[in-house]
């Protein structure tokens, strides 16, 4: 397997495609998903993120009508469709490790498992919270905050466990982690973001993928202050073609970000979605060929399993 780092360097400055999915809900057919982005392996990307999910809890009614709260996950599987991404497209696979839902140990078993599969990349994230609670908080036994995994890997890397009475050959995880150019939304200030994300490559992050934007300048400004920060590991731009007119309030709410004026205009000029899934195409072109001139390393798309627009939007650029 080849580092995420390694394929930029190797690249020599050429920007290079890569896309992140998501696992099937509990059930459904792992094969609709890889034959819904086989259509973008032709655009060679050398690594395929997907996403880890954490448990939900739901209401279940007993046969005495009584309601019980029980935990469920919805999506799970990561580390299997690792697995089936790189034997069936022969390209590595980035699974994420997360903080929420699961313990110290449950992470450190998984790592397990992805060492003796032979991944090499992790992007780890906190997560987000339960979606009854609101605000995250860790399991008991678990992370509270990214960097805390970023260490727990990072000393995995160096062969140490969390039981100190077991011994084991040391990985060699390269680690991603998320860097928000809009601010993450429980920062209390840019100061404390970029305080932290600094502190994620101290204690032995690699590399950053950011938050989708839709506005280059904000990605522009936040490198800007990566880099005046005395951060250098490279950043990847995170993006997500825009394909409805209601993901304008949508994923501004979820993820906190702001949609340029200009795009705003076009889609409200638009009489149906589909006349909205085609601006988003047009944006995204144009939004890919600025950060490729700006010298990006990575182009790397939010597919949520589709593949069209993207497809569309590579076609044009690569």
């Amino acid at each position: 397997m080849t580092k995420v780092t390694e394929y930029i360097r190797r690249a020599e400055g050429k920007t290079l495609f890569s896309i992140e999915i998501i696992p099937p809900l509990k059930g459904q057919n792992i094969n609709e998903l890889l034959n819904s982005i086989e259509p973008l392996m032709e655009f060679n990307p050398p690594f395929v993120d997907v996403t880890y999910h954490r448990e939900e809890l739901i209401d279940r009614v007993g046969p005495d009508g009584t309601i019980e709260r029980i935990p469920i996950r919805k999506r799970p599987g990561t580390v299997g469709i690792c697995a089936r991404l790189m034997e069936r497209f022969k390209v590595d696979a980035v699974p994420h490790v997360i903080c929420g839902g699961f313990t110290k140990d449950e992470t450190e078993d998984v790592l397990i498992d992805l060492h003796y599969l032979g991944i090499d990349n992790v992007l780890v994230l906190r997560g987000d919270p339960e979606k009854s609670a609101g605000v995250f908080r860790p399991k008991q036994g678990g992370h509270t905050y990214a960097s805390e995994l970023v260490t727990q890997v990072d000393n995995m890397n160096k062969g140490i466990l969390l039981n100190a009475e077991t011994e084991m050959s040391p990985t060699d995880f390269c680690i991603g982690v998320a860097g928000y150019p809009e601010k993450h939304l429980d920062a209390a200030s840019f100061d404390s973001d970029y305080a932290a994300l600094k502190k994620k490559i101290e204690l032995g992050a690699n590399y950053i993928v950011t938050q989708m934007f839709f506005d280059n300048q904000k990605y522009f400004s936040f490198v800007e202050r990566c880099r005046a920060e005395g951060i250098t590991v490279p950043i990847i731009p995170g993006l997500k073609p825009l394909s409805t007119r209601k993901q304008l309030t949508v994923l501004a709410d979820i993820f906190h970000l702001e949609f340029p004026q200009d795009l705003v205009n076009e889609v409200e000029k638009c009489a149906t979605d589909k006349e909205v899934r085609q601006v988003g195409i047009e944006w995204g072109i144009q939004q890919c060929k600025e950060l490729m001139a700006y010298g990006v390393p990575v182009l790397h798309f939010y597919t949520m399993g589709k593949s069209d627009n993207v497809s569309q939007i590579a076609r044009g650029v690569f």
